[in-house]
């Protein structure tokens, strides 16, 4: 098995070059990147052309390889959801729209704690040096190189990943308001992925994996804390503890690793040390440009951070939640919209407004069937003397059933607080 021994001379001589600052890397950045566009009198399209074809090498056998296991990964998760996911959402008796979302996490939760694991073992458990000595990456890099067989394996598994993930966005994860960066982001991260192992720049992609999926792994751990809050019609304060930690390591790890690490070492490895290692490197300016790209995002979302923590310091916010998520009115709204685009809905049972102006919701008739609804009248007066006023409220409680295609299941059981004048519209 081939190994690039950037650190070769751990034990030979070789002096580490220290991680840059960000004025370091923004200086000489910006000046080998103008350099290099200089001497590049010749490029152009077919200069491009030429480049990728005497340079990039990936069989046929690899790209079925490739499309086999993204569509394993959606056969699997698809699987996983069925057998195991919905079924322990419905034991813990989660609330309907946290039982909807669950799935989803638990799915990357699961995914990126195997591949972010197997990203620290190549890193800190082999003799590759990338994380200590990122400029090692380059080191020995000639065309047509062999790339180690755990490398190939991580590279297999993250790339696939990500092709089945740019379906799951848009067919199977609930739709978000960064969903179509979020597209973007799978887009650019497949690009680098396939680019990056065609060119044999594996040994760079590989810490690009590892700082990037540990905070896919607290997302999703913090996000499930939140689903499980609220289960079994009771409030588990647990469960609001270690999400609000796991929020706090979140937005710490988020910088660190991705604006700090990515940046510093990452981006000036690829910006200027790998024209001292392979002056004639390929791909130079693409390879780049998207890693850049990729650091826009993470910015982009940072400040969807930086605005959750605003919002809970203002007091706006007074528990984690995903600030990338529609808000429930957000969401009826749309339904509305597009109900009355197609002229209303017919076979669809509603629960129309009522005074307090709940919005509608829509239960298809095909998949969901109302079990049993019961009501209880509690009134109330200003003087909490028991009388038929203004004041009073119905609490409805709903069991609901689904069938298998659908994101919640039976034994599901939401507690809803309705205004006077709803309890005849829904029992009626």
């Amino acid at each position: 098995m081939e190994r690039l021994s950037g650190d070769a001379g751990a034990n030979g001589g070789v002096v580490v070059e220290p991680m840059p600052g960000y004025a370091e890397l923004f200086s000489r950045g910006y000046a080998v990147m103008l350099g290099a566009l200089r001497d590049c009198r010749a490029c152009g399209v077919e200069l491009s052309r030429r480049t990728l074809v005497d340079n990039a090498r990936i069989t046929g056998a690899e790209v079925a390889l490739f499309l086999a296991c993204a569509v394993l990964w959606t056969v699997t998760r698809r699987a996983l959801t069925a057998r195991v996911f919905q079924p322990l959402a419905c034991w813990c008796r989660l609330q309907p729209r946290d039982a909807a979302k669950m799935p989803e996490s638990a799915w990357k939760l699961t995914f990126f704690s195997v591949s972010w694991s197997y990203s620290a073992y190549l890193l800190f458990q082999t003799q590759y040096p990338f994380f200590h000595d990122p400029p090692s990456a380059f080191h020995g890099w000639r065309r047509e190189m062999t790339v180690p067989t755990d490398i190939a394996v991580a590279y297999l598994l993250q790339g696939s990943f990500y092709g089945h993930s740019i379906y799951a966005t848009v067919y199977m994860d609930v739709w978000r308001r960064d969903s179509i960066v979020m597209v973007t982001h799978h887009i650019i991260t497949l690009a680098l992925i396939t680019f990056s192992y065609a060119f044999r720049y594996h040994n760079i992609g590989v810490l690009v994996l590892f700082l990037h999926d540990v905070n896919d792994i607290q997302l999703e751990f913090t996000k499930l804390n939140v689903y499980f809050k609220s289960r079994a019609g009771g409030y588990h304060p647990a469960n609001n503890i270690i999400s609000n930690l796991g929020c706090i390591s979140f937005s710490i790890t988020w910088f660190w690793f991705r604006l700090y690490w990515f940046p510093l070492k990452v981006l000036y490895a690829t910006f200027v040390s790998s024209l001292s290692s392979v002056p004639d490197i390929p791909f130079y300016f693409f390879f780049n440009g998207l890693l850049f790209m990729l650091l826009l995002m993470n910015i982009y979302w940072f400040l969807y951070i930086v605005l959750f923590v605003v919002k809970v310091l203002t007091g706006k916010m007074r528990e984690v939640n995903d600030v990338r998520e529609y808000e429930e009115y957000e969401e009826e709204e749309e339904e509305e919209e597009e109900e009355g685009e197609e002229g209303g809905a017919s076979e669809h049972t509603r629960w129309r407004r009522g005074p307090s102006q709940l919005c509608e919701r829509q239960l298809d008739s095909k998949t969901c069937s109302i079990l049993r609804v019961t009501h209880q009248v509690e009134a109330e007066s200003p003087g909490g003397v028991a009388g038929a006023d203004a004041s009073r409220k119905s609490r409805i409680h709903l069991h609901v059933g689904f069938d298998s295609t659908s994101k919640i299941h039976t034994n599901v059981t939401q507690k809803v607080v309705l205004e006077p004048g709803l309890v005849p519209l829904l029992l009626n």
